[in-house]
């Protein structure tokens, strides 16, 4: 898909634009769209809430009108309030978070993920002319969430367009071969003969065994020790008797 920018309408102070500056750069976006913005100088709490966006994303951001950002990109507007039928509300239909990142998975237009002024957000005319709407699912009772809490949520469920890369490892493993795979069972089988398992029970407890094991998928190393300690464990026993 082609770049996801966000815009921030009517900001009501200079740290609500650094929140969301900072929540930018945690999650791989820094094109940051600002419309009658508050003054920015770099002695402002926007650039002691903007942690590392104070280097790039936040000076770097660009002062646009409403007219621009709906003429150049296709938008999506944030807001806590819905509403289930369609003919009676601007605000229907909308997407949440989590399905927004499918919606634009295969979407060629530049994007801009929009959000209001703190008290009251997006007026009914600004959705209006927006092209989505987002709503993050909250308590009916409060549903209404400040800026930078809205904006983290959105902008980290868009992290699989916008981040290649994490600090996290790998959550990805290689699955031990299946021929270790059964040495490990014939390993337990073993050991369910050397300590005289009881022979109606160890059918069933082999199965039981197969079963985690087929939901673990160990590793080559796992399947390797639990083979070992087995083994070592059935010769003991063995040597004891």
């Amino acid at each position: 898909m082609s770049s996801v920018a966000v815009a921030v309408v009517d900001a009501e102070t200079p740290g609500n634009v650094g929140t969301i500056a900072r929540s930018m750069k945690n999650f791989g976006l820094d094109e940051l769209l600002l419309i009658d913005p508050p003054e920015l100088p770099r002695e402002s709490e926007a650039y002691g809430y903007a942690g590392q966006a104070r280097e790039d994303v936040l000076p770097e951001a660009r002062e646009i009108s409403f007219d621009e950002l709906v003429t150049e990109y296709h938008t999506v507007g944030c807001t806590a309030i819905t509403n289930e039928d369609g003919s009676k509300h601007v605000r229907y239909p909308f997407v949440t978070p989590r399905d927004l990142a499918d919606d634009l998975a295969g979407l060629d237009a530049d994007t801009a993920i929009v959000f209001g002024r703190e008290r009251v957000g997006l007026t009914n005319d600004e959705i209006e002319r927006l092209d989505q709407v987002c709503s993050i699912p909250a308590s009916e009772e409060y549903p209404v969430l400040n800026l930078g809490q809205a904006a983290t949520i959105v902008l980290y469920e868009l992290r699989s367009l916008t981040v290649e890369d994490t600090q996290l490892p790998d959550p990805t493993h290689d699955r031990a071969a299946q021929p270790e795979i059964e040495g490990l069972h014939e390993q337990f089988a073993g050991f369910l003969d050397a300590i005289d398992h009881p022979e109606e029970k160890r059918a069933k407890t082999r199965r039981l065994f197969q079963r985690l094991i087929g939901r673990a998928h160990p590793t080559g190393r796992e399947t390797t020790t639990l083979r070992g300690l087995f083994r070592q464990a059935s010769q003991r026993l063995s040597d004891e008797e």
